[in-house]
This record gives C-alpha cells, structure tokens and sequence, in this order.
C-alpha cells in the first residue's frame, strides 16, 4: 500500500505544538466544547480557535455545533491510521 507521507508528515507538525498535544491528550477523556478546553489554558479565544482549526484542518479533530457552542472530539479513523504508521515504522508490517 502506498504511504501517503503529506497526511503523517501534516499531522506530526501540527503535533509538535504544546498546547495542540495538551487539547489531544485532553480530548483522550472524550469530547469537550472550546469553553472547556479555554479553562484548560492561558491564552485568549481567537488563539484556542487558530490552534482548534490547525486540529480540524489535519483530520485528527472534528467539531460540531451543538447550538451556540462547538464540540470537539478526536477523529479515529485518522489517529488510527496514524499509529498505525508508527507501528508500520517499528515493526516493518505493510498499514
């Protein structure tokens, strides 16, 4: 199977962050809304937002709206497909 290197390479900088690696670990518990994850930090909304966009934007968080408030939770599927590269690297299997 071909790797698509652009995706992994895109998500491991948008990993490299602090604060984006602190939503992802606290996205782990399950899905929160942008006023939970603000709680969680000292910086402003627009900069939570920049940071939650950057996430979307790679496919390993999805939003909804739930009326005036949007929630996040970790997508899965791209996760999944990330650790299964590491897996890939560490053991030689084909993803």
């Amino acid at each position: 199977m071909e790797q698509d290197y652009k995706v992994y390479a895109k998500a491991l900088k948008v990993l490299s962050d602090e604060t984006r690696l602190k939503i992802m670990d606290l996205l782990g518990d399950g899905e929160l809304c942008a006023c939970d994850l603000l709680r969680e930090f000292s910086i402003t909304q627009p900069t939570l937002s920049y940071h939650m966009k950057t996430l979307c934007d790679s496919g390993l968080v999805v939003s909804r709206k739930d009326g005036s408030m949007v929630k996040y939770t970790i997508d899965h599927e791209s996760l999944d497909a990330l650790k299964a590269f590491f897996k890939h690297m560490s053991s030689g299997m084909p993803v």
